[in-house]
């Protein structure tokens, strides 16, 4: 009798460390993919002097994944149709009027906001809110994979078109480039991205995910493909290392994302700061020189 509890006492504890090694798995792997497109479509967002956008645009997820708790369904298909809504939404307003799409994002954000902390469940608030990669299954990270690639390959067709109106949308009018369709396709993809990290990270923060990455690789690049590079490289680092910490010292994952992507950016400003100053002490003169001369 002893020896028969003994045995299902070692299979429940095998199965939980199955489980925990699933969740982990399934986590690195989608942080991996959403780390890497969340920084590569950020470094967009942030030359396009558009990062608020990228933060607002995330909160808008909360009514759309309220919804798919209530009522029993994919919160991630919720949560996307709510962002599409919103990105229809905004393009459609910048096109018809003089707002610009800060203001419309901003406005369509509180409210987005308020409903969404109205009808989400006291009990899922939390979850929605940060995220919880103990959730995130196997579908879940497959779903994940596929888009993140599509998202990538999509963004690399229009890289380009994007780049030419982001240095003057008379020339990329000029280019025949249709800008407005350019820039919705853009916001669709933020969009997708955003929608994809909620369960990692949560609504809350899940638009650091674009931002944090992109703007700590400003410090390190001196041309746009390297900024990209190094863009998509940070937003890896940071989703695979708050997933990680987050096993280690069993705290929430997203807040943790965030702060290892807040620590790179900080460590890069102090990196940047130091090289421009030895460079200075190297040649003094420049500092001193008479511009008139």
């Amino acid at each position: 009798m002893e020896m028969s509890l003994l045995c299902q006492r070692r299979g429940i504890i095998k199965s939980r460390r199955f489980l925990v090694s699933d969740a982990l798995t399934f986590g690195l792997v989608v942080g991996v993919f959403v780390g890497s497109t969340a920084g590569y479509l950020g470094s967009i967002m942030v030359s396009k002097h558009m990062a608020l956008v990228g933060d607002a645009l995330s909160h808008v997820a909360l009514p759309g994944l309220a919804l798919g708790i209530l009522f029993n369904f994919n919160p991630f298909i919720g949560a996307f149709a709510f962002l599409a809504a919103t990105v229809i939404v905004t393009w459609y307003l910048q096109k018809s009027t003089t707002l610009s799409v800060e203001a419309i994002i901003g406005v369509l954000f509180v409210l987005a906001l308020a409903i969404g902390i109205l009808i989400t469940p006291q009990v899922d608030l939390l979850e929605a809110l940060f995220g919880d990669v103990s959730k995130i299954t196997l579908t879940d990270t497959i779903i994940t994979v596929l888009v993140s690639i599509c998202v990538i390959i999509v963004t690399k067709a229009i890289y380009q078109k994007l780049a030419v109106s982001m240095i003057s949308r008379e020339l990329a009018t000029a280019s025949k480039i249709n800008v407005e369709r350019i820039n919705l396709i853009y916001l669709f993809l933020v969009a997708t991205i955003v929608a994809l990290g909620i369960k990692e990270v949560g609504t809350l923060l899940v638009g650091a995910l674009v931002i944090v990455p992109a703007a700590a690789a400003k410090n390190f690049s001196s041309t746009l493909s390297r900024y990209c590079l190094m863009s998509t490289i940070f937003g890896l680092a940071s989703a695979t290392l708050g997933v990680l910490l987050s096993s280690y010292v069993s705290l929430p994952a997203g807040p943790l994302v965030v702060m290892v992507g807040a620590a790179i950016f900080i460590a890069g400003v102090v990196i940047s700061a130091v090289s421009k100053r030895l460079k200075n002490k190297e040649h003094p003169q420049h500092r001193y020189a008479n511009p008139n001369k």
